[in-house]
């Protein structure tokens, strides 16, 4: 059985790459934004760190396809790499430092692919998330200094913490009652947003998050990053993975609980 270390060794080299890029343009006063057809934001650095990945594994793993946010899929076979170059790119453009470059590699098996290896890395925070299948989930600067990390063993709602991104998506969904009727439930809620959250829900800091309206760029990293840490991560539908067009996360002993509330 493969053990993906080759791989998530890669996504390391990949992320430093894009961190000193993305870096680079934060908070430029000449940075170039644009506007997508589904009129969300892109900048010149979601471009050049998507361009930058793209390229690099071009030469490291050639046989292997990409998805990326910004300019789509290439190749074929049972490896592919998913790449988020900025993960809030509303936050970069605005200087504020809570986004991520999200890299991911999924593998074929059984009803599609499934995230074997995910890597988030926020450089603006000074952080980093990783996790390969079977082999735990971990934080740190680098892979020789790191810690594991652990979703929480918070089970009853009264005394959960869960993060959001914003209420205008639940309320454009028809799913605003029941994300209210959770959020009088919990102990605390609070809108991080973004890849944070499911960030948080792996290091056990945060009990559940969930967000009503995601593409799979934007999940793929975070679904394997939390599953290795002993959370759940499915769609709304209760499906496993990141397939669903939306995403819940949750340390697993809140999972039934959220769904009844938020699910479909």
């Amino acid at each position: 059985m493969p053990d993906y270390l080759d791989d998530l060794r890669l996504a390391h080299v990949l992320a430093d790459a894009a961190d000193a890029t993305t870096m680079e343009r934060f908070k430029a006063l000449d940075l170039k934004v644009e506007t997508k057809p589904d009129m969300t934001p892109v900048s010149e650095a979601d471009k050049a760190a998507e361009e930058l990945i793209r390229n690099h594994l071009q030469r490291a793993r050639p046989r292997d396809s990409v998805l990326g946010e910004e300019f789509g899929a290439e190749g074929s076979g049972p490896r592919r790499w998913v790449i988020d170059p900025i993960d809030g790119t509303k936050n970069y453009v605005r200087g504020v430092p809570v986004w991520a470059t999200l890299i991911s590699l999924m593998e074929a098996g059984p009803g599609g692919f499934h995230p074997v290896v995910g890597l988030v890395s926020a450089p603006a925070l000074g952080r980093r998330w990783w996790a390969a299948k079977d082999h735990g989930a971990f934080t740190g600067r680098s892979l020789t200094s790191a810690s594991r990390i652990h979703a929480s063993g918070v089970s009853g709602l009264s005394d959960a913490s869960f993060a959001y991104s914003s209420l205008t998506g639940w309320e454009e969904l028809g799913r605003l009652g029941g994300f209210l009727e959770l959020s009088r439930e919990v102990w605390r809620t609070r809108a991080y947003g973004d890849f944070w959250p499911y960030m948080m829900v792996a290091e056990g800091s945060v009990d559940m998050c969930a967000e009503p309206e995601l593409s799979l760029w934007d999940m793929a990293a975070n679904a394997i990053i939390v599953t290795e840490a002993g959370g759940t991560f499915t769609g709304l539908d209760g499906r496993p993975g990141p397939h669903s067009g939306n995403a819940a996360a949750s340390n697993g002993l809140l999972h039934e609980a959220l769904l009844e509330r938020l699910g479909d």
